[in-house]
């Protein structure tokens, strides 16, 4: 299959935190775009921003790229399924699902897409909002060689870096693995910034010396960031059991069970970090050091 021309269109499903500014940097970088989303706002946002919007997933069928960023398996199957869009696609179309999923639904989606003759791409993201715009996310891809390479154009637009990661559920299973690491060091930082100030530290002085310390972590140097996420994500309606202090951490849960891994730290984060969170999201408002 040869590489992905810009002239290319590209269905984008999922207009959220994410999937809105990835949608924005493809239409930016010259992509033609018909964007959908079961909210009309966001949709109506992208046609300000040069995109076409669909009135219903049947609209997509034509497109030669269908980008999922949707909020969990269910969801993602229910795109591909319920309309038969899977079974509608091009022979030459690229499928890329930027949801966090299971990896054993990433496995049995690339089956079916194989079947298809279709270029599938586990290919979930990491990086926020900002960079999401910028086009400079992570992309962690789960993909055959023959499939991944016709792709490169549209993933190097939306990502600064791309990792092939393995096969489909390969990208899953490093987008879980990285999503237990931050999490596991975000509720760290949240308990030690408790013990600091309960002996009187501001919580600025302790990130301070921790980014330049063996305290060290993306959570530290970005302290904020999730209290702006889960702001978003009120703003945005989306239940606390879809956002991703949540619902990835039992993902991760799950994936252990089913490869037999032990995941004690995973199982206490996934039952008392969505709280942490929250809760402190709520506490801090507009101002996200307290």
């Amino acid at each position: 299959m040869a590489a992905l021309p810009k002239s290319a269109r590209v269905g984008f499903v999922g207009l959220g935190n994410l999937g809105l500014p990835m949608a924005t940097a493809l239409v930016r970088a010259g992509w033609p775009v018909t964007a959908y989303d079961v909210n009309a706002g966001p949709v109506a946002t992208m046609v300000e921003r040069g995109a076409d919007g669909a009135d219903s997933l049947d609209d997509l069928a034509g497109c030669r790229v269908l980008a999922l960023a949707v909020p969990d398996d269910d969801t993602v199957t229910a795109v591909l399924e319920t309309p038969k869009l899977l079974d509608r696609l091009a022979d030459d179309a690229v499928v890329a699902v930027h949801s966090t999923v299971l990896p054993a639904t990433a496995r049995e989606l690339g089956e079916r897409a194989r079947r298809r003759s279709l270029a599938f791409l586990d290919a979930p993201v990491s990086g926020g909002a900002e960079r999401a715009e910028r086009g400079a996310l992570t992309v962690m891809v789960g993909a055959d060689e023959a499939a991944l390479e016709p792709a490169r154009p549209y993933l190097d637009t939306i990502a600064e870096q791309v990792v092939h990661a393995g096969p489909p559920g390969a990208g899953a299973a490093v987008k879980l693995a990285n999503q237990l690491m931050m999490f596991a060091s975000l509720a760290g930082t949240h308990e030690a910034l408790r013990l600091a100030q309960a002996h009187e530290v501001p919580a600025e002085t302790v990130l301070e010396v921790a980014r330049t310390s063996t305290g060290d972590s993306w959570s530290a140097r970005e302290w904020g960031f999730f209290d702006r996420t889960a702001q978003a994500y009120d703003a945005s309606q989306v239940p606390v059991r879809s956002r991703p202090w949540s619902k990835d951490l039992w993902e991760v849960v799950a994936a252990g069970r089913v490869a037999g891994v032990t995941m004690p730290v995973a199982g206490l984060l996934a039952q008392t970090l969505a709280d942490v969170v929250e809760e402190h999201a709520r506490s801090v408002g507009d101002h996200p050091i307290r």
